[in-house]
């Protein structure tokens, strides 16, 4: 890693003179004028109950003495003016009253639909803690009861029985410059628990949440859909309160030309909006990806995003163990959509870094599944993520077998992946043959949740006599070995997607390049505390994730330029404006000050109509 990469240490010290700390108040003297500038008033042409009803105007008792004779809300809320930080403060205790997380969860959605800023910073000062409510695992149980905890929609359900209506219902969203990000799910693989059908919008609504939570990306131009495709899940096909479609899952090409139908209407309507693939199943998940690639900024957080944010734990391990990712063997145990999702970006940086085609650098990569060993006579029980990766079988013969410890003793690997989801996996016999034979073994078990993780890290350490650089798949607190401390890092895609949705926004990128996605992974790695230390963690801490964010985004926005990508005009040359022209377009949780406009010479923003469909529908 070069000197000159930023560090969480540095990235702190530069924040105040880069960032030159402009109040909501005060319009950024170079950048304000930006359509996505945060600072500076904002127009607003409600009053009274609906602009109370309009979370992301809405302050509640936070509204100044000023404002409230403004835009008419004195009779309309207590006489006490409070400050945001007081407001959170009675929203945690609020928060805090409830029995159990799915309550917590609950409470949260709630709060979304009334205040905007006072939901995001909540989480925002209490990140490390709610992280796992708004999110992974409690999102999950939150999507299994969907029909049943069903109180108000969100999101556009686009199913596969009026595909001729797929156009007009995503046109009811909003103009062409409306929609920046979109995420979009098909239901099928949920977060680990598998075929959820109509549920699946929640997926879509949580992600969109950690886009502007952890990149500030802006909450009212985004748009979580959810292709119901009908559910393979037994359950809910028998539940009588489940609100998707009651019918198997459609495959082929009735599925084909649904999913055909949503990209190409999506990208007639909002042309500049960025697509995100989310939860979709194996069979599909890694096909769409490949399809559309080429033709539209679009991004697969399964395949791409746990790829992107291992690869950068990877070069991190690596740098710590001086070894270089072109001498690097790698054993991926699972080789999903995940597995091989990780496998592909390795194996695209090691082609980057070396000068070697794909093929090449893909003989680096050894991947395990059900079979064993993945070989080329396996033949059709491959997947297509699955088939470059496969061994010719002479290769491994006169081996002891083709299970996971045969593997490591013939690879004698430097890397150990583990996507499996089959709990303990990485027995004490597997993780001392690989520590025999390198010196600091890199191993992550990355299966979720917890209870699914191929090792402990307190074993993993114990084992290797505190050798073992380990990231896992959930947050661990540090492990201890003869007195001495070590961190465990977390493949948190969270440090990873939203900065390189930022930057593809920004940007206005025509697509996201492999080129784009490696110079983010270079950049997450290069803030590894890590590199200063080996007995921290292999990737920055996901409370640093806005800052994290900010330099990835610069990192893909530059890549975007240098390869001809992006078509935002203006990009800013100096390395210090770039980085203050995308502070400036983070929506961040602040109340910023209202400036009242008449209805008819307001924006759609101004009117309260962003995200709310049918208020601004296209013909």
């Amino acid at each position: 890693m070069s000197s000159n990469q930023p560090t969480i240490s540095n990235i702190t010290r530069r924040m105040s003179s880069i960032h030159k700390e402009t109040k909501p108040y005060e319009k950024h003297p170079k950048f304000g004028n930006l359509p996505l500038s945060t600072s500076g008033p904002q127009d607003c042409a409600l009053t009274g109950t609906a602009l109370l009803n309009t979370p992301y105007l809405n302050k509640g008792a936070g509204f100044p003495p000023e404002e409230r004779k403004t835009f008419k809300l004195t009779g309309l809320l207590p006489q006490n003016v409070q400050t945001l930080d007081q407001q959170v403060k009675r929203a945690y205790q609020q928060y805090s009253t409830r029995v159990d997380d799915l309550a917590k969860n609950t409470f949260m959605t709630s709060l979304a639909y009334q205040n905007e800023v006072l939901y995001y910073r909540l989480i925002q000062d209490h990140l490390k803690e709610m992280f796992s409510i708004i999110y992974t695992p409690t999102e999950g149980d939150a999507i299994q009861n969907y029909s049943r905890l069903f109180r108000r929609p969100e999101g556009c359900f686009l199913n596969i029985n009026d595909t001729g209506r797929v156009y007009d219902d995503l046109a009811q969203w909003g103009s062409p410059e409306d929609i920046d990000y979109i995420v979009v799910t098909d239901g099928e693989e949920i977060l680990g628990i598998g075929d959820q059908g109509v549920g699946g919008i929640l997926i879509s609504v949580a992600k969109l949440v950690l886009t502007t939570l952890c990149a500030g990306i802006h909450p009212n131009r985004t748009l979580p859909v959810v292709l119901d495709c009908g559910t393979n899940n037994e359950e809910l096909l028998n539940d009588d309160l489940y609100l998707g479609l009651k019918k198997p899952r459609a495959r082929g090409k009735e599925y084909d030309d649904f999913v055909d139908t949503f990209i190409q209407s999506a990208r007639k309507l909002y042309p500049k909006a960025y697509i995100h693939f989310e939860d979709f199943g194996l069979p599909n998940a890694r096909r769409i990806l490949d399809r559309y690639r080429p033709e539209i900024p679009c991004f697969n957080d399964d395949v791409q995003g746990t790829g992107c944010v291992t690869l950068a734990a990877i070069m991190a391990g690596l740098h710590v163990s001086k070894l270089k990712l072109e001498d690097m063997r790698m054993v991926v145990f699972g080789a999903g959509t995940a597995g091989t999702g990780i496998a592909d970006q390795v194996r695209d940086a090691i082609a980057a870094d070396s000068g070697k085609s794909k093929e090449e650098a893909a003989k680096q990569i050894w991947c395990v599944d059900k079979p064993g060993l993945l070989l080329k006579s396996h033949g059709d029980k491959l997947t297509p993520a699955q088939v470059e990766y496969a061994r010719d079988d002479s290769e491994w013969e006169g081996n002891e077998g083709h299970d996971l410890l045969a593997v490591i003793k013939g690879v004698k690997p430097h890397v150990l992946i583990g996507t499996s989801t089959r709990p303990k996996s990485f027995t004490k016999e597997i993780v001392q043959e690989m520590a025999s034979h390198v010196s600091r073994p890199i191993i992550f078990p990355l299966s979720n949740p917890t209870r699914l993780h191929e090792a402990s890290p307190s074993d993993l350490n114990e084992w290797t006599k505190g050798k073992a650089l380990i990231a896992t798949g959930s947050p661990f607190p540090p492990v201890k070995y003869d007195g001495k401390e070590y961190e465990i890092a977390e493949c948190n895609n969270s440090t990873c997607f939203p900065g390189i949705g930022l930057g593809c926004v920004l940007s206005r990128s025509k697509l996201l390049s492999d080129k784009m996605l490696v110079a983010a992974v270079k950049s997450l790695a290069a803030q590894s505390p890590a590199l200063k230390d080996p007995d921290k963690g292999l990737l920055p801490d996901v409370i640093h994730v806005r800052e994290i964010s900010v330099h990835i985004a610069k990192a893909v926005i530059r890549q975007a330029v240098d390869e001809g990508l992006a078509t935002q005009e203006g990009i800013p040359d100096d390395e210090e404006d770039l980085e203050e022209w995308i502070r400036e377009q983070m929506w961040d949780a602040a109340y910023r000050p209202l400036k009242f406009v008449e209805k008819s010479t307001a924006g759609r923003h101004a009117k309260g109509e962003m995200g709310v469909a049918g208020s601004g529908a296209q013909v």
